[in-house]
């Protein structure tokens, strides 16, 4: 296979800067490079392994005919587009929520269920999940498939960057703010404003007080793992970290699974780092991560009250594990299984 035509729409976001520097050492064979994005970002001068490129609006590039196309602009964006760019060939990898609960369309994290790729979607698009859910996934995978889960208690605790760069520039915008004491904090990006707090919702709220990003995480949590009727609740907060997300997850097993078990599990899993030991600060945390490539598990331990009771702390780059690298290893394993226009 000679090398790709690639386009990122959203390419100057917070994710698509990501995807750009991602693909610069991925395994995909790029030959032309599309940046895409909004007229606000038009004619912007961007450089890929040693050439620049000027960034497109998107009707300018509507009608080329592209291998891959990462799509990281918003839901409203891969609803209009996506069918359109799939239509031409393009197997479109998108990042947004507009198709990921669709029956035909597969929901893929490749550590965990790669099969969803073993034949090109009829309908040329794969769904990239919710960054939360990847490193929830990625964390749970090898115990789901071992042990026999009566349920889940899931609490995310998620950064300004899951707003994009508009979340990113908020929080510190309003942090210098109320350091400075020069001006009221604003909070358009957010419920209410971030600095100095801790939001107790991301999305909107439904009418059952579930918000949006918790309903996200249990559905495309059971559709990736293949557990219809696994048994998930989440509560998910917003707080006033620049980068990277944690969870606190507790899952009741039905039976009794000695820690050392579940650690040599975990320890064998591809892409996890594993922190073992006990004791102050032998945890990750999402501002000193040293691999931003792996999901870092922590304090694994047993609930005292109840020994079928398992708690872990995982924590991982939303921008990386939760959004751009899953979407360069999707397409890296569509291309492995050659499910790309280009013969």
């Amino acid at each position: 296979m000679n090398g790709l035509k690639v386009a990122i729409v959203g390419a100057t976001g917070a994710v698509g800067t990501e995807l750009i520097k991602l693909l610069e050492d991925s395994q995909i064979p790029i030959s032309c490079l599309r940046l895409i994005a909004s007229s606000r970002s038009a004619r912007r001068e961007v450089k890929f392994r040693g050439t620049s490129s000027l960034v497109d609006v998107i009707e300018d590039a509507s009608d080329a005919a592209f291998d891959i196309a990462f799509f990281s602009a918003g839901g409203a964006t891969s609803l209009k587009w996506a069918p359109q760019f799939a239509a031409k060939g393009a197997l479109v990898i998108d990042n947004s929520n507009a198709f990921r609960m669709d029956s035909d369309v597969p929901l893929v994290v490749p550590q965990v269920n790669p099969k969803m790729l073993a034949s090109r979607p009829n309908r040329g698009i794969v769904a990239n999940p919710n960054c939360s859910t990847i490193q929830f996934v990625r964390a749970l995978r090898p115990l789901a498939q071992s042990f026999s889960i009566r349920q889940i208690v899931l609490t995310t605790y998620q950064a300004a960057s899951g707003g994009g760069l508009r979340g990113i520039n908020e929080l510190l915008t309003d942090a210098k703010s109320v350091l400075d004491g020069t001006g009221e904090p604003t909070s358009e990006r957010f419920p209410v404003s971030l600095a100095f707090n801790v939001v107790p919702q991301v999305g909107e709220l439904s009418d059952d007080g579930v918000s949006l990003e918790e309903r996200k995480l249990v559905q495309e949590s059971r559709k990736i793992l293949g557990l219809p009727n696994l048994k998930l609740t989440a509560t998910c907060v917003r707080v006033p970290v620049i980068n990277g997300h944690s969870e606190a997850i507790y899952i009741e097993l039905t039976e009794f699974i000695p820690l050392n078990n579940v650690r040599e599990l975990l320890a064998r899993e591809l892409g996890i780092q594993l922190y073992e030991e006990a004791g102050c600060c032998a945890y990750p945390t999402p501002r000193l991560l040293d691999n931003h490539g792996h999901v870092h598990i922590g304090r694994i331990r047993t609930n005292p009250d109840d020994s079928r009771g398992l708690w872990m702390w995982v924590v991982a780059n939303n921008l990386q594990v939760g959004a751009a690298l899953n979407a360069v290893q999707i397409g890296e394993l569509a291309y492995r299984n050659r499910l790309m226009g280009a013969q």
